[in-house]
């Protein structure tokens, strides 16, 4: 190493995604708070700034950071445009500050001299001496002042002392011999990346009429029923034409009787593959009066992805490269042993063909752009090569930043996580197969209270069509209701399969997590009008979403303690808006206990009033101090979401968080 000047560390920086490699993860409406150790030797104090700016762009935006405990210190900024940026530190010795401290001791302690004085005005002079106009005027009075002799020392020390004195310095410090860490990425995505309410159905189930195969036009007129539950992305499985050979019939049954219309998801046949269109669902003009229609409903169109072709699909023979060849010279169907899926031919990325390969998946997101969607689901993005996934994601959102790309793998945790790295917006989650207190409070501890919150954004799914859990099947409505508000309150993100799910559909293939009568291979007709319908419910769940801004981001989660291992109880908060959710995990008996809430967490006071508003039931309490009764049915209702306010206070709970402080801007 060589000598150097430099005297501060900089050290731990968050949110880095191995050491930088990847971006972190933010949105637009969310500030991102950046932390750093910062320190150094002796006993000098530091002063440091988070400077960010959009990726390529030559200004920087700057924020004074803050020190907090143990040297850690923090700084936080916002952006209103999706894209990327990067960030950085920069620490330096507060020769200032360090004075200010020291003359005030000395003064206390009327032991300073002269000297000790007019040291100040040395490092002010150093500072005035790369400032010019009326900051360095200023200066200069200040100057003039702590070597004036014929005053006191208190009096000639006091305006070096003021926070007006502290403000001028902090604005023209010359930062000598500053350190400064490298450059670090940042992903900003719009804000529906951080909080969205998705709704899947299928677009050939959607007719009004038995028997017959739905069309887009049957979705545009489902859309006032989507919408009416409070969803803001409606999610279509592929609608793109299905293959013949192979095609599965009724519940998964290895060959299809006539007429059987086959999974949506092997994709290909005589009309066309990725980019087409199945023929009973409509046209192209079709889709696109869908997309506007769903749009004029203050709803998204989310597509599926799945990169994988039936053996019709025009890929197989335009380019049989793309394929794994078995001995026997046939093409390699999908396996997951025992279960085959003959009516699928993978995607071979190690073919010789990979650029070839990879361009033609590219642009057939790129399609669909051009059609209008900015939301696609990725089916199985687990079972092709992360390098293509993070060149396909870079290269789109580089051109469309408000595209947003959730990955369906429920696979191992380290797999999901560097899907997640790579450039997916969100992930699906084991948030179906957590039920037991334990459970829940270890997974989203981990997801929300490490550094996996910096790049993992959890989608939370209590059924698809192709999982259908145990404690679904067995719990009746109390079961369908407390998945619910859970999926809704423990993520900022979810989603649910339905009509099946508002319906409390429990009925599973025998021995299988997996529904009886399966719609991915046939046609259901489905009765919205079912007075157990559970439609009104879940528009009462997504209205407290929209209505409260804590449950809109997962970066404030808290767990709190509530003696009874069948309750769990967790808060969300954003500013003055604090939510309270407990839930009942047994949907057959009343469970009760005491909580002890941690106040600090919900902003509360030691002894200060409050009242709960369970926003779910209606009722409400008034609460002080840490312990208060619970207790709920699950045959009334397996929850509260609380919505809590000081009584004594007269300002508001229900607004958003403040945004980050104005920062300046210096030029590199």
């Amino acid at each position: 190493m060589k000598p150097t000047r430099r005297r501060v560390s900089i050290r731990d920086l968050s949110p880095v995604v191995d050491h930088g490699r990847f971006p972190a993860k933010a949105s637009v409406g969310e500030p991102v708070t950046v932390g750093a150790d910062v320190f150094a030797d002796s006993h000098d104090l530091v002063a440091a700034v988070l400077r960010w700016r959009p990726e390529g762009t030559p200004t920087w935006h700057e924020v004074p950071m803050e020190a907090t405990v143990n040297d850690r210190w923090v700084a936080s900024f916002e952006v209103d445009e999706p894209g990327r940026y990067e960030f950085r530190v920069s620490g330096w010795i507060d020769h200032f500050s360090t004075w200010q401290r020291d003359i005030a001791k000395k003064i206390a302690a009327d032991v300073a001299t002269d000297v000790d004085v007019e040291v100040g005005a040395g490092v002010l002079a150093d500072i005035a001496s790369a400032t010019g106009g009326d900051d360095r005027r200023a200066l200069q009075a200040l100057i003039d002042g702590l070597l004036d002799r014929t005053t006191t020392l208190v009096e000639r020390a006091a305006p070096a002392l003021d926070d007006d004195a502290s403000e001028l310095v902090r604005r023209n410090h010359p930062r000598r011999h500053a350190t400064d860490t490298d450059r670090f990425p940042l992903r900003v995505d719009r804000a529906r990346a951080r909080f969205s309410s998705w709704y899947e159905l299928f677009p050939r189930s959607a007719a009004t009429d038995h028997g017959r195969h739905g069309t887009f036009d049957d979705v545009v007129a489902r859309l006032p029923y989507v919408r009416s539950m409070g969803f803001d992305v409606l999610y279509l499985p592929p609608i793109h034409p299905i293959g013949l050979s192979h095609r599965k019939g009724a519940n998964n049954a290895v060959d299809a009787a006539p007429g059987e219309p086959g999974s949506p998801w092997a994709i290909g046949g005589a009309d066309g593959g990725h980019t087409s269109i199945h023929p009973e669902l409509g046209t192209a003009k079709d889709f696109r009066r869908l997309v506007k229609a769903a749009r004029d409903h203050e709803l998204e169109i989310a597509m599926d992805i799945a990169f994988q072709c039936s053996p019709d699909h025009p890929w197989v023979t335009e380019h049989p490269e793309w394929f794994t060849r078995r001995p026997d010279g046939t093409i390699q169907y999908a396996e997951n042993p025992p279960k085959k899926y003959q009516d699928i031919y993978p995607l071979d990325f190690e073919t010789d063909d990979a650029e070839g390969l990879w361009r033609a998946l590219r642009a057939v997101f790129q399609h669909w752009i051009d059609e209008g969607v900015r939301i696609f689901r990725v089916d199985n993005p687990h079972t092709k090569s992360f390098a293509f996934w993070e060149w396909c994601i870079d290269d789109m959102t580089q051109a469309h930043p408000d595209v947003i790309v959730l990955a369906e793998a429920f696979t191992r945790p380290k797999v999901m996580k560097e899907l997640a790295k790579v450039g997916f917006t969100q992930s699906y989650t084991y948030f179906a197969w957590r039920d037991l207190k334990w459970e829940i409070e270890q997974y989203y501890t981990e997801l929300f209270l490490t550094d996996v919150v910096d790049y993992f954004r959890p989608n939370s799914w209590p059924n698809t069509p192709d999982i259908l859990t145990e404690f679904l099947q067995r719990n009746g409505r109390a079961g369908f209701v407390q998945k619910l508000v859970l999926a809704a309150t423990l993520t900022a993100n979810y989603g649910i399969y339905g009509p099946p799910f508002e319906l409390m559909v429990h009925e599973a293939r025998p021995g299988a997590e997996e529904y009886l009568d399966n719609e991915k291979y046939q046609i259901r007709h489905w009765d919205l009008d079912e007075p157990a319908s559970l439609a009104e419910l879940i528009a009462r769940v997504n209205h407290i979403r929209h209505d409260n801004p804590a449950l809109q981001q997962d970066r404030s989660f808290h767990l709190h303690h509530i003696g009874n291992d069948q309750l769990i109880a967790y808060s969300k908060r954003a500013g003055d808006n604090v939510v309270l959710t407990i839930v009942n995990l047994d949907p057959h008996s009343t469970q009760a206990a005491t909580t002890w809430l941690d106040l600090d967490a919900l902003g509360l006071a030691e002894h200060e009033r409050f009242e709960a508003h369970d926003r779910l039931g209606g009722a409400r309490f008034v609460w002080q101090g840490n312990d208060n009764y619970i207790e709920l049915d699950p045959n009334v209702s397996p929850a509260h979401v609380f919505v809590l306010t000081p009584l004594d206070r007269s300002t508001s709970v229900d607004r958003p968080a403040p945004t980050a402080p104005d920062a300046g801007e210096a030029t590199e």
